[in-house]
């Protein structure tokens, strides 16, 4: 039943690269896990229509909303509103995880 231990296990990114895994795809939801490595980043970005969190599952994330930088410990839960720009990057020396969930999933109203 457990998909993240599994994908985990799989990605392997280099320094500054990002390898992702879909672990749920619905018609309603998404849930992506995403393995940072040294160095890399998930550019910010917005969903105006759609609520997203992020799970720290693994190391440090620094998560990037508006102008703010903040750190975020495994395990971590930020929620990222409709239409607020976000992102997250790796500050560490290790690899670092964090799934996304997005729900609704554009165009699913």
């Amino acid at each position: 039943m457990d998909r993240l231990a599994e994908a985990l296990a799989d990605l392997d990114p280099d320094d500054g690269t990002v390898d992702s895994a879909e672990l749920v795809v619905t018609d309603d939801v998404l849930v992506k896990l995403f393995a940072l490595g040294p160095g890399a980043e998930l550019d910010p970005h917005e969903h105006a229509d759609s609520t997203n969190v992020f799970h720290v599952v693994r190391g440090t994330v620094t998560v990037l909303r508006d102008d703010v930088a903040e750190a975020i410990d495994a395990p971590g839960v930020v929620l990222h509103e409709r239409g607020d720009v976000h992102g997250a990057r790796n500050d560490t020396d290790e690899v670092a995880a964090v799934t996304a969930s997005l729900c609704p999933l554009p165009g699913s109203g």
